[in-house]
């Protein structure tokens, strides 16, 4: 699998997991203080290439991801799932210990930011279907992402991500609709 995109890392170790699952090239933060050098180098991939952020999914790799999302519009976005992110001896979490069906999956699936936000689903519909302050609320937002392959989200990220990158009523309706089935079978 060839990505004809950038990919924004975190560090070399993701590096090394993501060349081990496909070709393609990255730019590596050296961490959630990105400097303005690293940003100029976004800025060049994004106009020659195009950038696929794919961060760690915690609160350090979210700040990068934010970070770098704000400072180069129009960049596509790779999630990783918690379960596929967690080092075998379970001491760590990120994308260097994904394995490499793991990454190719996030990467097959990436999500495109889009410049005018859809204001289709409201902030009160996340609280009315229960993503949003309320027991379970944050394994239902986290199944969601998982679903909707954006990623793990507090309740405002889970808004802006939903608007960021177009999901429609229908899309999000059938994805809560999975969600909510899994409460059941519990």
């Amino acid at each position: 699998m060839i990505i004809k995109e950038i990919i924004v890392v975190e560090g070399k170790d993701d590096t090394t997991a993501i060349k081990r699952a496909v070709r393609a090239d990255t730019i590596e933060t050296n961490g959630s203080a990105v400097n303005e050098t690293t940003i100029e180098k976004i800025k060049l991939a994004q106009r020659v290439r195009g950038v696929i952020i794919f961060t760690d999914p915690d609160y350090p790799g979210e700040r990068i991801r934010n970070i770098v999302s704000e400072a180069v519009p129009g960049c596509k976005h790779a999630f990783l799932p918690k379960d596929e992110a967690i080092a075998k001896k379970g001491k760590g979490l990120g994308v260097e210990h994904a394995s490499v069906k793991a990454i190719r999956e996030a990467l097959s699936s990436v999500q495109e930011e889009m410049e005018e936000p859809s204001i289709e689903i409201e902030f009160q519909d996340l609280v009315d279907a229960g993503l949003i302050g309320g027991a379970g609320s944050k394994e239902r937002r986290e199944k969601l992402g998982t679903i909707l392959k954006i990623g793990y989200t507090n309740g405002k990220q889970l808004h802006r991500r939903l608007r960021m990158f177009k999901i429609t009523q229908e899309t999000f309706s059938e994805a809560l609709k999975d969600v909510l089935q899994g409460d059941l079978q519990k």
